[in-house]
Parts: structure tokens; C-alpha cells; sequence
């Protein structure tokens, strides 16, 4: 008579591991709800005070826009643009540098991966407050903090397409005894330039959601105009600031989309 198998779908150390993990972050949640010092009489009349905020927040003041809103927000679009325009300039290089199979150099490499990571480690409100110190308050405290925030988001991804080109036509043009500058120019540009592109837009419609914030450090933009009107708890301004900084990005992020479809 043939043993009956009994069919498992874990093996004792899967389960085990499983166990652990579950019992690890049930521990961190525990941890962190009493780091955080949740305070419970704040959350059950939190429903009573959303209601009377969103009662405070309305009817929308529109006509608070045109003095108010539209050139902040035309700002914020400028900052948006040229921050990312900054950052692709710097990330180019940075990105070639990054790339093992143009810069053979394990230092450079390194280094360039340090400027990558240490772009992206600090979050945009540090770079414009960083910024706002250096510059001052405005708008170019604001450009400068998008675009050094930009580089290590636009650098990694160029120096891994450049990674995934395919070395057949650079070989070719190596062997012509093409310069260096024509091998970037004809193998490598027509290879990468669909992710550049793709890289730019999706940067800048990321661009146009944080330059929204960074004006709460002062760094210019729409987020000037917020904190002003939350500071004097002109909660039907607030609204129509809120509103339009949504109108703002589904608009940017319908546009980023349809360009890409013509041009990747």
C-alpha cells in the first residue's frame, strides 16, 4: 500500500521565517504607535473638526485668484521648469560619469554614485531651506533646491539607460575612428534619447507637485500664497489655493502623458 504524502505549501523554515517577519513588524508597529504618542481624545472629535474646517473652507473665495493666486502659481510653474532644466544639465555629466561602460574609472564611479545618493537622501523642503539661507526668500532659492533635488533622480536613470545600450554601433563607430564626441552624438544619443526624454517629463511633473511645498519655507511659488492665507486663517482662500494646485497637476500630469505618446 503506497504512503499517503501530505501536501504542505511551506516548509518548516518557510513558515519559521514567515513567523518571524509577521512577529518583527507586528513589534515595529507596537513600537511606533507608542513612539508617536497617539492621544486618543484627539481622535474621536477629529470627525467634528474636519467638518467645521471644510465648513470654514467654503464657499470657494474665486475672486481672491486674480490678485492673489495667478502669479503665484505662474511662479511655481517657472520654478518647476527651470529647476528641472537645471537638474538635467547637471545630471548629464553625472550620469556619464556613473555609466561603467563609458567612464572605466572605478573612482569616478563611486563618486559619481555619492552625488546621486546625496541628492536624494535630503528631501526638497531641506534643499530649500538650505537654499532660502543662501539666496534668500523667492524663487530662485526655490529652482536651485528642485534642480539639486532633481539630479540624483535624472542621473541614476541616464547612467542605467546608458548602461543597456547596445554596443554593436558604438563598436562600429569605434572602429571608423570616430571622436569621442560623434560616438556620444551617434551611438549613444539616439539609443538614450527616448528615456531622456521620458526621464525629463516625468521629472517635471514630480517638479510641479514639490514646487507647491517648497513655498512654505519660503523658497516662492504657490506655496507662499498658502501659508499666508493659513497663518491668517483665511480658510476660504486656503480652498481655492488647494484647488488650484489640484487643477495644476492633473492638468501637468495630462499633458506630461500625451507628450510622452508622441514622442516615445
Amino acid at each position: 500500500m503506497a504512503e499517503q504524502r501530505k501536501w504542505e505549501r511551506f516548509t518548516p523554515a518557510q513558515r519559521l521565517a514567515r513567523f518571524t517577519v509577521f512577529l518583527l513588524v507586528g513589534v515595529a508597529f507596537a513600537v511606533s504607535i507608542r513612539t508617536v504618542e497617539v492621544i486618543p481624545e484627539f481622535l474621536y472629535d477629529a470627525p467634528q473638526q474636519v467638518s467645521d474646517l471644510l465648513g470654514r473652507m467654503w464657499p470657494v473665495d474665486y475672486a481672491h485668484y486674480q490678485g492673489g493666486v495667478h502669479d503665484a502659481l505662474i511662479e511655481t510653474l517657472n520654478i518647476a521648469t527651470l529647476g528641472t532644466v537645471l537638474a538635467l544639465f547637471l545630471a548629464v555629466p553625472v550620469g556619464l560619469m556613473g555609466a561603467s561602460n563609458i567612464t572605466r574609472i572605478p573612482a569616478l564611479n563611486w563618486f559619481s554614485k555619492l552625488i546621486l545618493v546625496s541628492s536624494r537622501s535630503v528631501n526638497t523642503l531641506v534643499w530649500a531651506i538650505l537654499f532660502v539661507a543662501v539666496f534668500g526668500p523667492g524663487a530662485l532659492a526655490g529652482a536651485v533646491a528642485i534642480g539639486f533635488r532633481s539630479v540624483g533622480f535624472c542621473g541614476k536613470l541616464i547612467a542605467e539607460a546608458l548602461e543597456e545600450v547596445d554596443s554593436g554601433p558604438i563598436e562600429a563607430l569605434k572602429a571608423a575612428g570616430a571622436p569621442w564626441p560623434s560616438i556620444l552624438l551617434k551611438g549613444y544619443w539616439p539609443q538614450i534619447a527616448p528615456a531622456f526624454w521620458g526621464i525629463a517629463l516625468f521629472r517635471w511633473d514630480i517638479n510641479v507637485r514639490e514646487s507647491s511645498v517648497i513655498g512654505l519655507v519660503g523658497a516662492g511659488g504657490i506655496g507662499v500664497a498658502l501659508n499666508t492665507s493659513l497663518n491668517l486663517f483665511l480658510w476660504r482662500q486656503v480652498s481655492l489655493i488647494l484647488l488650484c494646485i489640484f487643477v495644476v497637476v492633473i492638468l501637468a500630469e495630462i499633458l506630461v502623458t500625451r507628450i510622452r505618446s508622441r514622442l516615445i
